[in-house]
């Protein structure tokens, strides 16, 4: 079940929000129950037998973590013990449902073996709650935050429905006082309608029309029908937009739906695409990952206080482990090192500085081409299809199917482009006070999800991006 689909909009969520605000019973034991339930079930629609595996890891991270956390009792070493135990449990959780086909086919490929039954199915959204878990663990080890006595918090942490399948990464000390505490207003309730409609709209508007171009373009240089420049940029421009609409688009969604139940989830996107260089780009990009990487991975290795050779190897690690979180192919590990090669590359010369105006053309430039790695299904058509890019193999500069993707989809590469800067925060801001913005937006508001539920209805779907990961 996915945000954008008729079912949860017009059955699961009301018949949610109808259980969950009735007056008879609005204790927060029982609204916690029940949302856990409730979100349990969303996950159970898509994962009928995976839900089983993430209770197990639900019910494994509280047993564990009562461990970490017993520091009057217990000693330094053994609340570390424990917290390698746990470690170990969920990343190798991980490594079997995600990696291990992958390694199996790498390692026949070098003994010229077939490995070919092994064959394991990836449950949706284990890297996001994997990591949730680890965080929980983290925050208890190092006295953040305090074990959760109920494993039903711990399970609330981790299944609340909203940030379940594709974050953001809420981490346990940022969510751990909100579980028993927080308190659900009609200010809240109404933002969170709004924040939800915006990415309802991002989604179905822009990421899935862009979809369309992106899947077309890609399709045709996979079945050797080569490219001119123009189009091969068409393509991987539209990607760039799909995979920002769409994943933005979903984090706006699971924000809303939080607030609507009283729940404050962390930014996930900062509006990446105005960004000046690549060290800027993921401070705005995928907020929750990379700073999750950064305070579990990168400042436990020594982060920069050390030897430069360890800074650049703490650094190699970071993100080697950001490319192979998303998922088990070459491509995505050349596409993490890629980030590293230009970070590296951008903190010891500060390049970017130099550029002026033409910092912002680079640094699209890169993420351009990062993503059009990210999209391959392999190394060679990534390869095959950048050479396109850049005039080699391509059917010329320009063509007719360059002209149709523009022209027929103007409107929506203009509002792809607008809706990349921060006009909506600057409107929202300008207008706040004033009758226009108090009225027109929810008018405004009203028209998208309109729109949207006409688009989905009349359109085929597509999956979000980030469920695979």
């Amino acid at each position: 079940m996915v945000f954008s689909s008729t079912i949860f909009l017009f059955v699961f969520l009301p018949i949610v929000l109808a259980i969950y605000y009735q007056p008879w019973f609005s204790s927060r034991a029982f609204r916690n129950r029940f949302l856990l339930i409730a979100s349990l079930l969303f996950y159970a629609w898509g994962e009928p037998v995976f839900v089983f595996l993430m209770m197990l890891s639900i019910a494994f991270g509280w047993f564990v973590g009562r461990h970490v956390g017993e520091g009057d009792r217990r000693s330094r070493t053994s609340r570390r013990r424990w917290l390698a135990f746990g470690v170990s449990f969920h990343v190798g959780l991980l490594f079997i449902f995600k990696y291990l086909t992958f390694a199996a086919q790498q390692l026949g490929l070098l003994l010229h073996a077939d490995f070919s039954a092994i064959h394991i199915a990836l449950p949706i959204g284990i890297s996001f709650f994997t990591f949730q878990l680890l965080s929980y663990l983290f925050d208890i080890y190092y006295g953040k935050a305090q074990a959760q006595r109920s494993v039903l918090n711990v399970g609330l942490y981790i299944a609340l429905f909203p940030q379940l399948i594709a974050g953001p990464i809420v981490r346990y000390d940022t969510i751990e006082q909100q579980i028993e505490h927080r308190r659900e207003n009609v200010h809240d309730f109404a933002d969170g309608m709004m924040r939800f409609i915006y990415g309802f709209g991002k989604k179905v508007l822009v990421a899935d029309y862009m979809a369309a171009i992106a899947d077309h373009v890609f399709s045709m240089s996979g079945t050797g029908v080569p490219l001119s420049v123009a189009t091969a940029w068409i393509g991987a421009a539209a990607y760039t937009f799909q995979i920002y609409f769409d994943f933005s688009g979903y984090s706006d969604m699971a924000i809303g739906l939080g607030k609507m139940f009283g729940f404050h989830f962390p930014e996930n996107f900062n509006y990446p695409y105005i960004s000046r260089s690549a060290t800027e780009f993921w401070r705005r990009w995928h907020i929750s990952l990379g700073s999750w990487f950064r305070d579990y991975v990168y400042i436990p290795l020594g982060g920069n206080r050390v030897s430069r050779q360890r800074w650049v190897w703490n650094l190699f690690v970071v993100w080697a482990l950001t490319g192979i979180w998303h998922g088990a192919n070459w491509t995505f590990l050349w596409w993490g090192l890629l980030y590293f090669v230009l970070l590296l590359a951008e903190k010891l010369t500060r390049f970017p500085e130099k550029l002026g105006v033409f910092a912002h053309v680079y640094t699209m430039a890169a993420v351009t081409v990062g993503w059009t790695v990210f999209r391959s299904p392999d190394l060679s058509f990534a390869r095959h299809y950048i050479g396109m890019m850049l005039g080699r193999h391509s059917a010329g500069l320009f063509d007719f199917a360059a002209q149709f993707f523009l022209t027929q989809g103007a409107f929506v590469w203009g509002m792809a482009i607008v809706l990349s800067l921060p006009v909506v925060p600057y409107l929202q801001r300008r207008f706040s006070s004033h009758v226009l913005g108090r009225v027109g937006e929810p008018i405004l508001a009203t028209g998208i999800f309109l729109v949207s539920i006409l688009v989905t209805i009349g359109s085929n779907y597509h999956p979000f991006i980030y469920f695979n990961f």
